[in-house]
């Protein structure tokens, strides 16, 4: 028995509230609400995971919540869209969460119930529209990777940009040859301004660039019309246009010092944040790390680049590593993946990209750090730039950020503000 719900042979492992609410009422209330099999399951699995007593019970009364106000059934999917409207009307009606964090508190209620519902096989998950393309896809994938020799990252990419075309304007049974050179027109122009956010000039390039290698190669197996590729034209982006955009050394610490607490997000998002900012990861070499890249005995970090396809190996500061280690022993999910940030996730998986940036923006933006950008990236450009600002070479900044090319690691050198400071101070004694 747990409480007075009995568990049945076979059932998943159900968890004791008895260990999270002191008062048999209370107790009572949350068995006494719908779906109590399901949430207890949830309950057990969470805790098999080594969440913490806080967060389970923040977890049972999120999920009682989510009950009442998607009125859930025993039976039925629910669409994503559902639970962020429930989470919307729960923040509005509590004065108390419509101040202060009412946006992180809505987005915890949504992560929250996000994976109850999955978990419980009741989240109605969008199948993505098909298109009659797929073999020429895979055909195409298995160019670039054999023929090219592209990195995985830079297959993906184009993969899921072509792939995101065809769905779009080569459905039904379209062919590749009814492709005109209006429908990519549409997707670039569509791309610019999609979900009411602007792209920059980069992206739309980037975004041109996957097409146009997709129809030279349908071109060359005579799937598409002759000339195709050659329409698809990239907007002009104009060297050093921009500044690197990362955050001083000062506002790194008030970064760090967000994640001081002792609740397993803030010892994970802080062993996170460490490993970006003192050695510059991008998100996908800090979402590969395994756990056998840590040498404690040698005190090493190997580091797998995708984009590039090398490995280095780095020191263990010892501040990442003391952070890293606390984390493993205290909040890592108890799961047979090897990556050093798996989610939470049944299976788990390593974190995905937008979950490493979306932990970086939302720290920034919890001590009001005020840079143009804010997601993982911008731990990167502050390494790159603390590098240069302590006189070490291109060289050797490229070296540690794993760059192939030192043009790829010039565009950290365009401006030194403290130089131009003093050349902006220099007295040139009454000449103009």
């Amino acid at each position: 028995m747990v409480g007075s719900f009995a568990i049945q042979e076979g059932d998943p492992v159900m968890f004791d509230l008895g260990q999270l609410f002191k008062r048999a009422d209370t107790v009572q209330r949350h068995l006494a609400a719908p779906l109590a099999r399901s949430r207890l399951a949830y309950l057990g699995h969470r805790a098999e995971q080594g969440a913490r007593p806080s967060t389970l019970r923040g977890i049972a009364a999120l999920q009682v919540n989510l009950v009442r106000y998607l009125e859930l059934g025993e039976d039925g999917k629910v669409a994503p869209a559902e639970v962020e409207a429930a989470a919307q009307r729960w923040v509005s009606q509590d004065p108390a969460r419509r101040g202060g964090d009412a946006e992180g508190i809505r987005q915890r209620f949504v992560s929250q119930a996000t994976c109850w519902l999955r978990f419980a096989g009741r989240l109605q998950v969008p199948a993505a529209p098909s298109h009659p393309h797929a073999t020429e896809v895979a055909v195409f994938v298995e160019h670039m990777r054999r023929e090219r020799g592209w990195s995985e990252a830079t297959i993906r990419y184009r993969r899921s940009r072509a792939e995101e075309f065809l769905r779009r304007f080569c459905g039904g049974n379209r062919t590749l040859a009814d492709i005109t050179v209006g429908a990519v027109d549409c997707a670039l122009s569509d791309k610019e301004t999609r979900d009411g956010r602007i792209r920059t000039r980069a992206t739309i390039r980037n975004h041109a660039d996957a097409l146009r290698a997709f129809f030279r190669f349908a071109e060359d197996r005579g799937w598409c019309w002759p000339g195709l590729a050659a329409t698809i034209t990239s907007p002009r982006v104009y060297k050093d246009a921009t500044l690197p955009a990362g955050p001083s050394v000062e506002d790194l610490e008030r970064l760090l010092a967000t994640t001081e607490g002792d609740q397993p997000e803030d010892l994970r998002d802080r062993a996170l944040l460490l490993t970006l900012s003192v050695y510059g990861l991008r998100a996908g070499e800090a979402r590969g790390l395994r756990l056998d890249d840590i040498d404690w005995d040698a005190e090493t970090l190997r580091v797998h680049r995708p984009k590039t396809g090398r490995t280095d190996l780095f020191p263990l500061s010892r501040r990442v590593g003391d952070a890293i280690a606390r984390y493993l022993r205290e909040a890592r999910p108890r799961t047979d993946a090897r990556e050093v940030f798996p989610s939470s996730r049944t299976p788990s998986v390593p974190l995905s990209l937008s979950k490493i940036s979306s932990i970086v923006r939302n720290r920034m933006q919890r001590c009001g750090i005020d840079c143009r950008r804010r997601g993982a990236h911008a731990l990167r450009h502050a390494f790159a730039q603390r590098l240069l600002e302590e006189g070490f070479s291109m060289q050797e900044i490229g070296d540690c950020l794993g760059h192939r090319s030192p043009a790829s690691t010039a565009i950290y050198a365009k401006v030194d503000l403290a130089r131009l400071r003093q050349v902006a101070d220099f007295d040139l004694e009454g000449l103009t």
